[in-house]
């Protein structure tokens, strides 16, 4: 994970290290150690043990590394400890100790800093659940605003790996406004991503509540009362003499060609350039330090020396791996199940945790059998010609769990859950209409009223909302309106004509002729109050929210009332997603600064354009009963009518937000066929080839199979396309957005010369998210592009929201 020790200022950083040269530090003897237990008697097979020493050998001499002390426990005795090779070999040799005090690089993350954070939680001081700002406000841009504590410890806030060497060379000071600067790589909460960044930060959090530098609490909150006697911090600044005789740390490697190895200096050069005290890197320890820790965690949090360090409730939640997806499944500061996860070995179950260091350093844990394995080498010294320890640490961990003779029995499990769609109720939902009806009408008594609606404007009894208010008593329906799609929402077609309506004679003012869009003063001349009600399906590009909102600024300029009957969002009121409208791009298919799947209803919707656009007009919502945000459609109850003639059923709205802004460009979603928008196409895709790309790509929830199909309407009618049929295997992890994304991320990758995408960007909307399509950029990469617009997209939301979760 981390790049060389060597960087621009590290000459100055070791000169200053004077302090610390093997003449000038203090002796200081070697605490005591744990002594060893029978291993017959805690639980190992003594013979099996003891396999590890040559095991050992061998691999230290295969991967070339001076040496290790590997520790093997188990509960509160310790059952095989052992020195191996040598701690140095420059400037001169010295054999390697049980008591050797070896630079533990990451593993600083979950023993100091985790740890430090839990402690924080037990005393209510933080919440896992706490926005990184509400400490740190520096942070707040570029998205990451939204990052919780619980993103941080899991690795899982969308930060990179590790930023740039060089916005450490000017300082500390300097350095921490150029990471509070960092823009985000993936959303948080998205995916694992292993970081010190994160960590790095957090250890600037716990400063910030603790009210003490990092090395100070955690040396008097844990290694202190934990009797973890030899850990500690080695700050730049600090006074050697308070600090273990150097000559009993392993050194590593020169900071820079023709330097002395770094010896009492941390070998993070990040960690060096803030002072030798950061999140991520910086703790010196030793095995013993290390299994008591072990000991800690598996006795619920109180220590061998008897002092509690945290409760067992936060050791509890510190193991939790939440809901981590497989493969990067992550406690709080604890590997579980990661590519990283190599100490566990082959044998330790799923509830096993540990960590590993960069400088060749690892701790396995497993409550299942109260065991744990600590192998600590300084494989970089001193040239970082050695080979990887990864073999030693899969290998060591397997043997001692293969020595572990008695297994506790296992905890009944339980009943398997019930799946998330057979626990949600159908709901019975009544639309707007219906509301209106159980009121008399009262909005609309005694007023002649205009009707902006279509084919979806239906009551509960199957009656559309045109009959119902055409008989309703003292109401005089006048005048209809109708959107794209025509009144019946039949047609689709660029220029929709003025009509009159069959049954009741009355005038139908098409809103979807020519460049006409909204009811002109005319129109609503004999109008008192125009009524909105029409089925949306929850997309910004879906047409009839714009109407809405030109249909408020109609009825303001005339000083006329807008009644909007309410009706669910049917893709459900809680997703949302996908880019938000730059200023500039404002169109009938882009009419207000939202994101492409904004989550609201048409009602919702009415109540934000009207108050943030500063229209002003006299505005009536009558809201649905009974709807909660989590329904999407066939959770209501109601009938499903197509809400335009190749929107035809829930499955297809479900997906229009992802294939939707695809028909800007060269691709066929499945107009004319018998599924639009669950199949895309094109002639010069190869479905095979497609097909393998976008499965390989996993995008989540999905699967694709290649087909050929043959549109008989718009792009390509009538030719043979090759392409896929969209899968939806597992709706709770779908998202439109990704899916959309990866669509048009494979396209861009695999045929970048046939994919025209140059229409795309009225349909998005957003010119960075358009750029970033064109220069080939992954998914995640773009979607943290919308972290801060959509929180603040939410935030404004949030304001309008009429219905409970």
């Amino acid at each position: 994970m981390k790049p060389s020790a060597a960087g621009p200022f590290a000459t100055w950083l070791f000169m200053g290290l004077g302090a610390l040269s093997l003449g000038e530090a203090r002796a200081q003897d070697a605490p005591a150690a744990t002594p060893t237990a029978d291993a017959g008697g805690i639980g190992f097979d003594a013979d099996r043990l003891h396999r590890l020493d040559a095991a050992v050998e061998a691999a230290l001499a295969q991967a070339k590394l001076p040496g290790a002390v590997v520790l093997v426990g188990r509960g509160d005795r310790i059952g095989y400890v052992q020195a191996f090779g040598r701690r140095a070999v420059q400037p001169a040799e010295q054999p390697m100790t049980r008591d050797t005090i070896f630079d533990m690089a990451s593993l600083t993350k979950p023993v100091a800093t985790a740890t430090s954070v839990m402690i924080l939680i037990d005393e209510g001081k933080i919440r896992l659940s706490d926005r990184l700002v509400k400490f740190l406000p520096e942070f707040d841009n570029h998205g990451k605003g939204q990052i919780t504590i619980e993103h941080l410890l899991r690795h899982r806030a969308g930060l990179m790996p590790d930023n740039e060497i060089g916005d450490y060379k000017d300082g500390p000071e300097v350095a921490w406004k150029k990471l509070a600067a960092l823009s985000l790589d993936f959303r948080p909460g998205e995916r694992f991503v292993y970081s010190d960044v994160g960590f790095e930060i957090l250890g600037r959090l716990v400063e910030k509540v603790s009210g003490q530098t990092l090395d100070q609490f955690a040396r008097e909150r844990i290694y202190q009362p934990a009797g973890m006697t030899d850990a500690h911090f080695r700050p730049t600044a600090g006074d050697a003499s308070k600090w273990p005789n150097v000559d009993r740390i392993a050194p590593t490697e020169p900071a820079e060609p023709d330097q002395p190895v770094l010896r009492g200096a941390v070998h993070d050069p990040r960690s060096r350039a803030l002072g030798g005290v950061a999140g991520h890197a910086g703790l010196f320890a030793t095995a013993d330090d290390l299994s008591a820790l072990a000991r800690t965690l598996l006795n619920k949090g109180v220590a061998p020396s008897g002092n509690r360090i945290l409760s067992p409730l936060a050791v509890r939640m510190m193991l939790d791996t939440g809901d981590t997806p497989p493969g990067q499944r992550r406690g709080l500061g604890w590997d579980v199940e990661t590519d990283f996860s190599s100490p566990r070995g082959e044998l330790f179950g799923p509830s096993s945790f540990g960590h590993t260091g960069f400088t060749g350093t690892s701790i396995w844990i497993d409550p299942e059998t109260r065991a744990y394995v600590i192998i600590l080498t300084s494989r970089l010294h001193p040239d970082n010609k050695a080979g990887s320890t990864t073999p030693l640490r899969r290998m060591v961990a397997t043997l001692a769990a293969a020595a572990v003779t008695d297994l506790p029995a296992p905890a009944p499990k339980p009943a398997p859950p019930v799946s998330a769609a057979r626990r949600a109720p159908i709901l019975s939902v009544k639309c707007g209409i219906d509301v209106l009806a159980s009121r008399d009408f009262a909005p609309l008594r005694g007023r002649r009223v205009g009707l902006v609606t279509n084919h979806t404007g239906q009551a509960a009894d199957g009656r559309s909302t045109i009959d119902v208010l055409f008989h309703a008593p003292e109401v005089k329906l006048v005048r209809l309106f109708s959107p794209e799609h025509g009144v019946r929402g039949a047609l689709d077609v660029e220029k929709i004509a003025n009509d009159v309506d069959e049954a009741t004679k009355l005038p139908i003012v098409s809103l979807y002729e020519g460049k006409k869009r909204k009811p002109s003063t005319d129109d609503l001349a004999d109008v008192d109050v125009l009524v909105y009600d029409i089925q949306d399906i929850g997309v910004r590009y879906y047409t009839y929210i714009s109407t809405l909102g030109l249909v408020l600024e109609a009825a303001k300029s005339a000083g006329k009332k807008v009644v909007v009957l309410d009706r669910p969002n049917p893709i459900g009121g809680l997703g949302v997603g996908g880019p938000v409208r730059d200023d500039d791009q404002e169109s009938f298919i882009a009419y207000h600064s939202i994101p492409i799947r904004h989550g609201m209803t048409v009602g919702e919707l009415a109540k934000l354009y009207n108050a943030e656009r500063k229209i002003e007009a006299d505005l009536e919502v009558v809201p649905c009963e009974g709807w909660t945000r989590d329904a999407t459609y066939d959770r209501t109850g109601l009938r499903w009518v197509n809400p335009s003639p190749n929107m035809r059923s829930l499955t297809e709205a479900l997906l229009y937000p992802g294939v939707g802004w695809l028909e800007a460009t060269n691709l066929a979603t499945g107009r004319g066929t018998d599924t639009p928008f669950e199949r895309v196409g094109a002639p010069w895709i190869k479905p095979a080839e497609w097909a393998k790309a976008l499965n390989d790509a996993s995008i989540p929830g999905t699967r694709f199979v290649p087909i050929e199909f043959v549109p008989s309407e718009r792009q390509y009618k009538g030719e043979r396309c090759g392409g896929v049929q969209i899968l939806v295997v597992d709706w709770s992890t779908f998202d439109p957005i990704k899916l959309g994304l990866g669509l048009a991320s494979t396209l861009r990758k695999g045929y970048k010369d046939q994919w025209k995408p140059d229409r795309l960007q009225p349909m998005l909307a957003d010119h960075a998210t358009y750029q970033a399509i064109l220069d080939g950029k992954t998914a995640g990469r773009i979607e943290a592009l919308w972290v801060q617009e959509l929180a603040d997209f939410a935030e404004i939301r949030d304001r309008y929201l009429i219905y409970p979760e």
